[in-house]
């Protein structure tokens, strides 16, 4: 988790299969730890062909069998349904002419979000951004993408920045921005 944590978490992303591999992930996330999804995380990576929209949402009746049976995964038939519908909908999105990345980034202006920590020392688990935007994605067909999980994404994927500002990943983090 260190490692996630002083690589990964909160730095803002831009690339649509990244941006589905977390939406994923914070779907999976649901219900469980963040230590018992990031452990399988390879699993998805190899399970979900390296969550290329394109190639998940071809996925068939006989591969969510066959998912359900991966011990590598989280053998949970709605978050395997939900992943290859989620898949059809990144792709609908970019049909359409837009991507994940336009979507998910407009519920921010397309900046990433600084915490006002002396204002409010404790990180929510929702926020107004992350409710509206649990709504257009449900609104597009997305599952699994409640409010916490849309949150969750939102501080995964850089939208937020809830890094502390003790913490050395802060000001990098803000940086970034």
């Amino acid at each position: 988790m260190r490692a996630y944590h002083d690589e990964e978490w909160g730095v803002p992303l831009h690339d649509d299969a990244k941006l589905f591999e977390l939406l994923t992930l914070e779907g999976a996330q649901a219900g469980l730890s963040w230590l018992t999804v990031l452990r399988r995380r390879p699993g998805y990576v190899k399970a979900f062909k390296r969550f290329t929209p394109k190639l998940v949402a071809r996925f068939t009746p006989a591969d969510v069998e066959r998912l359900l049976e991966d011990t590598e995964i989280i053998r949970h038939r709605g978050k395997i349904e939900s992943t290859i519908n989620n898949a059809g909908a990144v792709l609908e999105l970019q049909r359409g002419g837009s991507s994940l990345d336009a979507l998910l980034w407009s519920f921010v202006n397309n900046v990433a979000l600084q915490r006002d920590w002396s204002v409010d020392p404790h990180v929510p688990s929702s926020t107004r951004e992350a409710a509206l935007m649990s709504k257009e994605l449900k609104k597009r067909g997305f599952r699994f993408v409640g409010p916490t999980t849309c949150y969750s994404l939102m501080q995964a994927a850089g939208l937020v920045n809830d890094h502390y500002p003790e913490c050395f990943r802060y000001d990098e983090v803000r940086a970034l921005r």
